[in-house]
Formats: C-alpha cells, sequence, structure tokens
C-alpha cells in the first residue's frame, strides 16, 4: 500500500511563513509600480522632447506642462543664490546651483536649476565661484516640478541667499525670498558659459532596478513558501 505523506505545520513556523510571503508580495507588487509609473514618466518625456521650446504663459498648469521645454528671456537675480548637496553626478559629489530668473514680459520670477558643480574635497561648505550672465539673456530648459529630493538627517537649514541646503521646496524659496515665483522649477539645458554641468538625471531612471527588486522580492516569498512545506513534509516523515 502507497503511503500519503500530510502535512503538519506548527502555528508560529506558519505565521512567520504568512508574514514573509505577504510581505514579499506585497513589496514585489509596489516595486513593480515604481517601475511602471517610471516608464510612463519616460513615455511623457519622450513625447514632449520632441516639441519645439515654447514661452512660459502666466496660467501654467505644472500637470500639463512638466518635462515641455521652454524657452525663457530675463536675467539672473545674482544676490539670491542657493546650492543643493549631495547631488552627485558621475559618481563625483558635487551640488547643485539654483538661481531665480526674472523675466523680462511680466516680472514674474521662475526658480532655475542652472547646473552642476563639483565639490570641494577639502571643505565640504566652501563653494567656488560661478560666473553668472549679466543682463538680459535667453535661456532654455524643461520645466519640473520639483528639485528632487535626497535623503536628509535633522532640520532644514533657513533659506537665506547662499546657503547650502539638502533640499529646497518651491514654497519655502517663495516664502523666504518674498519673489513671485511660478510653483515649479526649470532645469537648464542651455550653455551659458558658466562652466557647469547639465547632464540632468532623467526622472524615468531606474525602471529596471525597480523591477529586479520586485523578482528579489518575489523569490523571497517563493523561498519562504517552499521552505515551509518542504519542512511540514519532512517532519511528518520523521
Amino acid at each position: 500500500m502507497a503511503i500519503v505523506p500530510i502535512f503538519r505545520s506548527r502555528l508560529v513556523p506558519f505565521t512567520a511563513t504568512l508574514f514573509v510571503v505577504t510581505l514579499g508580495c506585497s513589496l514585489s507588487f509596489w516595486q513593480m509600480q515604481r517601475a511602471q509609473q517610471k516608464e510612463t514618466i519616460e513615455a511623457q518625456v519622450k513625447a514632449r522632447e520632441s516639441i519645439p521650446p515654447i514661452d512660459i504663459s502666466p496660467s501654467i498648469d505644472i500637470k500639463q506642462m512638466e518635462y515641455t521645454r521652454v524657452t525663457l528671456k530675463g536675467e539672473f537675480v545674482k544676490d539670491w543664490p542657493l546650492y543643493l548637496d549631495n547631488r552627485p553626478m558621475h559618481g563625483i559629489a558635487g551640488i547643485y546651483v539654483m538661481m531665480p530668473f526674472k523675466l523680462q514680459k511680466n516680472s514674474q520670477y521662475v526658480l532655475i536649476a542652472r547646473g552642476w558643480t563639483p565639490r570641494d574635497s577639502r571643505d565640504r561648505t566652501a563653494i567656488k565661484k560661478i560666473e553668472t550672465p549679466t543682463g538680459v539673456i535667453q535661456i532654455e530648459g524643461i520645466v519640473k516640478s520639483n528639485s528632487g529630493h535626497v535623503l536628509q538627517l535633522g532640520e532644514s537649514e533657513a533659506l537665506l541667499p547662499g546657503v547650502l541646503t539638502q533640499n529646497l521646496e518651491i514654497d519655502a524659496f517663495i516664502q523666504a525670498s518674498k519673489l513671485p515665483a511660478y510653483p515649479f522649477i526649470v532645469e537648464q539645458t542651455s550653455n551659458t558659459k558658466d562652466g557647469l554641468l547639465r547632464d540632468w538625471p532623467r526622472p524615468s531612471l531606474g525602471s529596471e532596478r525597480h523591477r529586479g527588486y520586485a523578482f528579489q522580492w518575489l523569490a523571497l516569498a517563493a523561498t519562504a513558501l517552499l521552505f515551509f512545506l518542504f519542512s511540514g513534509l519532512r517532519r511528518q516523515n520523521g
């Protein structure tokens, strides 16, 4: 007569396995969603890259205009520079240079991410002198809802001209500067011969990494389930 193995388990291993399987599946699903979100953004970026640069209108809608290329004519407000720390580029530690730009046509302001510069390796708080064009000029850039965020420890520094900070919220900048600025930034793409790099990271970067993480979490859930089943059968046979 054939012996049919009977599966038996205890409460603690069952509860632990259920937790790991649930966690793994949930995180795998979340990582897949993040990958799909970034791929949707990539499609928007590519679609709007093919559109010629346009002028900013007073009633611009950031939801409709994000990643759109724009042309701005005006002048930089040199006495309100801001610097975003912990912004590496090509594996080198550096900072983003931010500066308001006063539009010529309506006296509104746009916060411009002018570019990237390496950080001083001897003194992280030291910022080299950066050339700023004078007078009315024309620049091109890409509309972004924010300047991105990095992991921040502790409180943010008070927003003052020349401050080196981790993250920057547009509303906080408007409140601190008292400048009537648009609620978005523009990443400058045109060259103004200031020595700054403008190889901006694409917002869709990392979708493949998210899919890899999704697979790892799903594999963890499957491994936990298989181990639980194998252990239960082995306990019965033993």
